[in-house]
């Protein structure tokens, strides 16, 4: 299955169902009356965040959403059928955006299950007995129903993940993925081997946490360069970054201002985030170099680097310790913050 995490799209609601003209006529009743009913209530549009679902690739062959009008209302007052709602079924982790220049947000899908009622059908127009008055008694008037509501909106998936992967190119992220999760990435000797997301389930110590995987950040990203920023949106929402620096570089210090540079300019909070520093691919360097090079990047970063080598395992154990334990402060301080606001119906 292609990913594809941006989608642009026409939702319309129905519009509600004529109102009916009628009379009522029965044998040995001298005086009938109108008795035409209301029409029936437009679809609406339901957007819906399912499981199962990790890309937008769907929106890209149906584009166009419309929900069903009601039904026409009838004589003996009765009332025209509701147009179902439509439900629009999308991954847990889509925005809904404005098809304006500023990209409006409008809803955000970050739980299962969550239902937003996006766009209201139109109410069902009223049937000629709601005319009736002292001095109209045979109306012949009746509502049309109120009409739709429509517009374009982009969708732009966000997956959730625990904790986020970021390097430059060939960092050997993708091999780290590979080795900690079920995850099947591609891996090659050249840059950009990763050309979208990738998530993995880590399970170590009896607990579990979700590992993203994004392709690699290059000098200028900010601006375009490479594959661009774009995908640095799908880390976001984790709670806890990898870095990874490849210690058989060139310039390994370099390569992490590199990287911090475009967390810094891309923004959205990603520079602040907790943080797990490590030297990667370190099979490929030696022990006296590795110390050497660890050392003056403590310096320049501030904290200590870890030391792996994902091809042959070595350090996995306390990057893994390293990265469960951000991951249980963080959520604990999530939990915190939420036990400190007062309580609320809303």
């Amino acid at each position: 299955m292609h990913f594809l995490d941006q989608a642009k799209i026409f939702i319309r609601s129905g519009a509600g169902g004529p109102g009916a003209v009628g009379f009522r006529r029965e044998k040995y009743i001298e005086y009938g009356g109108p008795d035409g009913g209301y029409g029936g209530k437009g679809g609406d549009i339901v957007f819906e965040a399912v499981a199962g679902l990790n890309t937008l690739i769907d929106f890209r062959y149906t584009q166009h959403f419309r929900a069903p009008r009601g039904k026409g209302g009838a004589g003996s007052n009765m009332t025209g059928a509701g147009g179902p709602d439509l439900v629009i079924k999308v991954p847990i982790g889509t925005q809904i955006l404005a098809d304006d220049e500023a990209r409006t947000l409008l809803a955000d899908f970050t739980q299962e299950g969550q239902r937003i009622h996006f766009l209201k059908g139109g109410d069902g127009g009223r049937g000629n007995a709601s005319y009736k008055t002292s001095t109209n008694r045979a109306p012949r008037q009746h509502g049309t129903g109120w009409p739709s509501e429509e517009m374009y909106v982009w969708l732009r998936l966000k997956l959730l993940a625990d904790a986020g992967l970021v390097g430059l190119p060939n960092a050997g992220k993708s091999t780290l993925l590979n080795r900690t999760t079920n995850a099947v990435a591609k891996v090659g000797a050249y840059p950009f081997t990763t050309l979208r997301p990738q998530l993995g389930v880590v399970s170590h110590k009896g607990r579990e946490f979700v590992l993203a995987d994004i392709p690699g950040l290059v000098e200028g990203a900010a601006e375009g360069a490479g594959i661009g920023d774009r995908f640095l949106g799908h880390v976001e929402r984790t709670r806890v970054l990898l870095h990874l620096v490849d210690a058989a570089g060139d310039d390994p210090i370099e390569a992490w201002r590199v990287v911090r540079g475009e967390l810094e300019a891309y923004g959205a909070g990603l520079e602040d985030k907790p943080e797990v520093l490590a030297l990667s691919r370190a099979d490929l360097v030696e022990a006296k170099t590795m110390a050497k090079l660890a050392k003056k990047l403590a310096m320049v970063a501030g904290v200590e680097p870890m030391i792996v080598s994902a091809a042959t395992g070595d350090g996995l154990e306390p990057l893994l310790n390293a990265i469960l334990d951000k991951v249980g402060g963080e959520k604990a301080a999530e939990l915190e913050a939420l036990d400190d606001k007062p309580w609320s119906p809303l």
